[in-house]
């Protein structure tokens, strides 16, 4: 299995959109959170990021085939480098994408001061940012009843 990163422009946004609402469908019906879940945004909004400054979106492949995708913001000075969001479609997980991705993004971009958020109550997705040798900080926000983001540093 070959899992590469290639560049994405605004001319893949609705790739990458269609993706994100498939890939975050299952976490949008479980935690409710309509108003931050990347599963609940608009075509607009991810066409968006690409002019955000900073943004480096790339698509993730499998044998050449689109899995997901990972969006960085690396300003290229001392600010961390963030992941925002990472995701990979369904039928991929579980084999090592994300994995995979998180290495890539890395050797991009740098293998230091990097920073993201994610779902306290996704012990997968903790345990995942853990392995690739994330640190969990204490900073945290409740978005509902449902479900908590944690920080993590690297």
């Amino acid at each position: 299995m070959n899992i590469e990163l290639v560049r994405a422009s605004v001319e893949d946004a609705e790739a990458i959109w269609q993706m994100q609402l498939a890939a975050f469908a299952e976490l949008l019906e479980r935690y409710q959170d309509f108003d931050t879940n990347p599963g609940n945004e608009p075509l607009e909004k991810v066409q968006w990021r690409f002019s955000f400054p900073a943004t480096y979106f790339y698509l993730i492949q499998v044998d050449g085939v689109n899995a997901g995708a990972i969006r960085i913001i690396d300003h290229k000075d001392d600010r961390p480098k963030k992941i925002s969001p990472l995701f990979v479609l369904p039928q991929f997980c579980g084999c090592g994408v994300a994995q995979a991705a998180i290495r890539e993004a890395e050797r991009l971009h740098g293998s230091e001061n990097w920073a993201l958020d994610t779902i306290l109550q996704e012990p997968g997705n903790c345990h995942l940012y853990e392995k690739m040798g994330y640190k969990a900080t204490e900073e945290t926000k409740e978005i509902n009843d449902r479900m908590t983001l944690i920080s993590y540093k690297k």
